[in-house]
């Protein structure tokens, strides 16, 4: 059975997943972007938690992130709109069907990367933080 942590992450990487880019988990960025866009979940750092006792319990704020990525002449909007996706697929169950207690973004700080002989990307780390509660911090 899997963790607390790896079902929260899974169930994240499902709801980028019903996006119209391509959501990916833990890759590395291919190397042609898709015509939609591109998404790449990193596991990230569940962080030291907050502990109560009786009965134990672990707290965690674990960063994730989404590895946003477009490309094309119109990346501004494009990035504006995968963005705003991501924010709207995360605000609509904020519990990811209760599998954690909160889940929030982060703003993005985009940049635009040069690519040689092709369109700019346009790129950005967007956090997510996800509030949990587990009973062992290795479960």
């Amino acid at each position: 059975m899997p963790s607390p942590r790896e079902t929260i992450l899974t169930a994240l990487h499902a709801r980028l997943s019903a996006l119209p880019a391509t959501a990916l988990r833990g890759d590395v960025l291919p190397e042609r972007v898709p015509a939609e866009g591109l998404l790449i979940l990193r596991d990230g750092e569940p962080g030291d938690p907050e502990v109560t006792l009786s009965p134990l319990r672990y707290h965690y704020q674990h960063r994730a992130e989404i590895e946003t990525v477009v490309q094309g002449a119109d990346r501004d909007t494009e990035f504006d709109t995968l963005t705003a996706s991501i924010g709207s697929a995360l605000a609509a169950d904020r519990t990811l069907g209760g599998l954690c207690d909160w889940i929030e973004a982060e703003a993005p700080r985009p940049v635009d990367l040069p690519v040689e002989g092709a369109a700019s990307l346009k790129a950005a780390v967007i956090p997510v933080v996800l509030h949990y509660t587990t009973a062992d911090p290795l479960a």
